[in-house]
């Protein structure tokens, strides 16, 4: 029997999942949640075998969240399911303890191989991010500058990249606007720029926003 508990914030994704794996995993036991609150909560009543996590959810950064699971639960195994590509977060993801990386474009199948993987105390990620990842740890070259902001200021600054005023970001994260403007500066500051057409022509370049 698996027990699989499920954190995102659209119920068509989670709807989704449960079809699929319930043919593949049988007996399946599915849990969901639609935040990182409701995530921990249900983590704290009873025991799973595996965690598929959104990382963009409302409230807390899923990345946050992440990190608190693998504090409480250190071998639970984690795989980050997200609409982001692997040039985005996968690295993040996979140093704060998550177990696999996969983008929501991938086809039913390889998210199947995954959880069989993850589940089997392996982990998993293309073939592409393997070679990214082999290339960041024999690489001595200088750090890319937003590899110095922390995992919110990186999910805002994508988020300015992609066009979203401060006022959009601070809904769907569910902060106030003067958070937002606050973790803004911050950024700017950090990356050594004034604007937000800088900060978006950095994105791009690094292949950070789409």
């Amino acid at each position: 029997m698996l027990r699989l508990l499920v954190a995102d914030d659209h119920a068509i994704v989670r709807q989704g999942l449960k079809m699929i794996l319930s043919e593949e995993f049988s007996p399946l036991v599915f849990g969901e949640a639609r935040n990182g609150q409701e995530l921990l909560a249900q983590l704290g009543k009873g025991q799973w075998d595996i965690v598929v996590l959104d990382i963009t959810m409302p409230g807390r950064s899923g990345l946050d969240v992440l990190k608190e699971v693998k504090q409480q639960y250190p071998k639970l195994p984690i795989l980050v399911l997200s609409m982001h590509p692997e040039d985005q977060f996968a690295v993040r993801v996979l140093k704060a303890g998550a177990s696999g990386y996969l983008t929501k474009e991938n086809v039913p199948e390889e998210v199947v191989k995954a959880i069989r993987k993850v589940i089997g105390g392996g982990r998993y990620v293309s073939a592409s991010l393997a070679e990214k990842l082999a290339f960041d740890l024999r690489s001595d070259a200088e750090r890319p500058l937003h590899e110095a902001l922390s995992d919110r200021e990186y999910q805002v600054m994508c988020m300015i990249a992609s066009g979203k005023t401060v006022k959009e970001i601070a809904e769907q994260l569910v902060l106030s606007i003067k958070t937002i403007s606050t973790y803004r500066v911050r950024i700017l500051e950090k990356l050594n720029m004034r604007t937000n057409a800088e900060l978006t022509h950095y994105a791009v370049k690094n292949r950070l926003v789409d």
